[in-house]
């Protein structure tokens, strides 16, 4: 009794260090290969967390998004500290926030102590024009594949060509908003609805 007792502690231990090693060098390899920042990491977050580990569906990752964005702190360590926290705990959260760190730190802090020189060597400065480009089309891949699994309901179109018009004319026109006004204009939008909606249906459910 004693020794089936202490296998299975050991097989829940050995599946707990087994799933805080996966989460801590997945996402540094995903640290480690992303330049361009959090919303270059989208994709390939998405890409290994739902389509290869299924750790989270990809409702939950586009509500990770929205959070993330909405709350301090950059975007990826936000999704990263969500997937850890929903697979291993606190533990878990600790470990996939140090994976996506450790690399990204790493590298700035050597190329910190030799920036100058760095960006003289002219190798380095055209891999820099090269990288610019795939982070621009890894944060469009990442936009294009939240665009198809939305819900397709007229609010939230409605919502996206609104949002899109507006940050095309802050650009345009240099006005002095942040994407922060947008995304508390897009949820009292959607709370607005929702209150009517649910007006409506009481009205309706009192009509009969």
């Amino acid at each position: 009794m004693r020794e089936s007792l202490e296998a299975f502690i050991l097989g829940i231990q050995e599946s707990k260090v087994g799933i805080l090693i996966d989460l801590f060098f997945t996402f540094f390899k995903i640290g480690l290969f992303t330049f361009g920042g959090g919303y270059a990491m989208i994709s390939l977050i998405e890409d290994a967390c739902v389509a290869k580990k299924g750790w989270i569906t990809h409702e939950e990752m586009m509500d990770v998004v929205v959070v993330a964005e909405a709350t301090p702190g950059p975007i990826a360590i936000n999704c990263a500290t969500f997937v850890g926290f929903r697979q291993a705990g606190l533990l878990g959260a600790v470990t996939a926030t140090l994976g996506i760190v450790v690399p990204s730190f790493s590298i700035i802090l050597l190329i910190a102590a030799y920036f100058d020189s760095f960006l003289d060597i002219p190798l380095v400065a055209y891999a820099f024009k090269g990288i610019k480009i795939g982070v621009g089309l890894l944060i469009f891949r990442a936009a294009l594949k939240m665009i198809r699994k939305m819900e397709k309901g007229l609010l939230s179109r409605g919502i996206m060509v609104a949002s899109c018009g507006a940050m095309l004319l802050i650009d345009i026109f240099a006005w002095d908003l942040s994407s922060i006004s947008l995304l508390l204009a897009a949820a009292v939008a959607g709370l607005v609805a929702f209150g009517i909606k649910g007006l409506v249906s009481r009205k309706g459910g009192a009509a009969k």
